[in-house]
């Protein structure tokens, strides 16, 4: 097949982005397009119908919805209060300390949501007026708020890690997951590291845990330890094989529904909400997976892989140049396209490169997913930046300035991840989920 035809589609899917069109129909537009070039009319509405039922046609893909409604439950169940209060309790001490409980926070929050969107804007909102009323600069919080808040998509249970294992092949869900926790801590503890110096430089006081009485520090531990419950529960059963990532989804629904009732926060007002928010949000991404599914179908028809592939390793077969090339251009391609849909379109062209130059698909993930994670925090398209921008009240173009030490340091944690496995790998070596 010409390689011309594989640049044509690549073309016309940056064009359809240029124009503002919505990222699953430039998708399946631009697939379409070319696949009506190449093949008769019939046999590619055809083949595009099939590959769309095949591709979310999976088991795995289940565990998506579930997942998105548990967080969506977790979201008005009252667990972004009790888990701030845990991080005042264990961070509050470092200088900025409201800064690094907003990071300790989205890290928890994040994690039991699933969400960096939910993350940013739940615990925004519920600090929002803590750091103004200290003195905190206001697009500074916003900054730390929009950097921190994408850790939750490395921590698991993340449907991030879930699209990637259905799009890689079938990738193990259970060694994504136990994979993703120590990246997932290094991009918290960057942020506070960047956080620290500016404190430190502005003078921000520690008073984040002033006043905690011995009962204040149990009631804030029993308050919380049932919200991180479900981390360790959903991910200990997955991980110990009691039951598959669909199955430990189901189980995360009953838990938030059953813990928000305990913490009677959850009304009867809610539910519509709730159904209506999932629904939404699983059409999107089943919809996004199904347009992928077509366009990894017609880029393995017309060649564009193999092209990429060669060009990349016609510029150099140092496995290191390779790894860096790759970085930039997801770096880039984060500025300007979504983390699901970024991971959809470029894990089909770039792992096979990666695993040709000998890396894991494990850690493969991890450094695909965390330098996407940068993105979302980044303009001109980060979901993150808006969603914070828009809890604080603070201008884009102001955060901007305040975010780029963060997204530094987060880059720099980036390129250890992507030359030094052993983060990705120890711990799913460990339990014994990868040779």
């Amino acid at each position: 097949m010409d390689l011309s035809i594989g640049a044509w589609l690549l073309g016309l899917f940056l064009f359809m982005i240029a124009i503002s069109m919505p990222i699953a129909i430039a998708i399946a537009m631009s697939s379409l397009t070319i696949m009506f070039f190449i093949l008769p009319f019939e046999v590619a509405s055809i083949t595009a119908g099939q590959k769309i039922i095949t591709g979310i046609d999976s088991f795995s893909l289940l565990a998506i919805p579930f997942f998105i409604l548990a967080g969506n439950i977790m979201n008005v169940g009252g667990i972004a209060g009790r888990l701030i209060n845990l991080a005042k309790l264990m961070v509050g001490w470092i200088p900025g300390s409201l800064l690094h409980v907003n990071i300790f926070a989205n890290m928890m929050f994040g994690a039991v949501s699933g969400s960096a969107v939910a993350a940013a804007a739940a615990v925004g909102k519920t600090l929002g007026p803590e750091l103004e009323k200290e003195g905190y600069d206001k697009n500074l919080s916003t900054a730390v708020n929009v950097a921190s808040c994408p850790a939750g998509l490395l921590i698991p249970p993340s449907n991030s890690l879930i699209v990637f294992s259905v799009v890689s092949g079938g990738t193990s869900v259970a060694a994504l997951f136990i994979a993703g926790y120590v990246p997932g801590i290094l991009m918290g503890l960057s942020c506070m590291i960047i956080a620290y110096f500016i404190a430190k430089k502005k003078g921000y006081k520690t008073s984040a845990n002033d006043g905690f009485t011995v009962k204040d520090v149990i009631r804030i531990i029993w308050q919380a330890v049932p919200s991180l419950g479900l981390i360790f529960v959903v991910i200990g059963g997955i991980i110990g094989g009691i039951f598959t990532a669909t199955e430990g989804a189901c189980i995360a629904v009953l838990y938030s529904f059953v813990l928000s009732l305990c913490y009677r926060s959850l009304k009867w007002s809610h539910f519509s909400i709730i159904c209506k928010e999932t629904t939404q949000i699983t059409g999107i991404m089943l919809f996004l997976i199904g347009a992928s599914t077509i366009m990894s179908w017609a880029m393995a028809f017309t060649g564009l892989p193999t092209m990429i592939s060669d060009w990349m390793l016609s510029i150099s077969d140092n496995p290191i140049i390779i790894f860096i090339l790759m970085n930039i251009i997801l770096l880039i391609v984060g500025m300007f396209m979504d983390l699901t849909p970024a991971v959809l379109i470029f894990t089909p062209i770039f792992m096979p490169i990666a695993t040709q130059l000998g890396m894991d698909p494990i850690h493969f993930a991890m450094m695909i997913i965390f330098n996407l994670c940068i993105g979302i925090a980044t303009p001109p398209v980060g979901t993150a930046l808006f969603v914070g921008c828009s809890v604080s009240g603070s201008k884009i173009e102001d955060v901007i300035k305040s975010i780029m030490p963060f997204c530094l340091v987060l880059i720099v944690t980036l390129l250890l991840i992507t030359f030094i496995p052993e983060i990705s790998l120890a711990l799913p070596r460990f339990f014994g989920l990868i040779q």
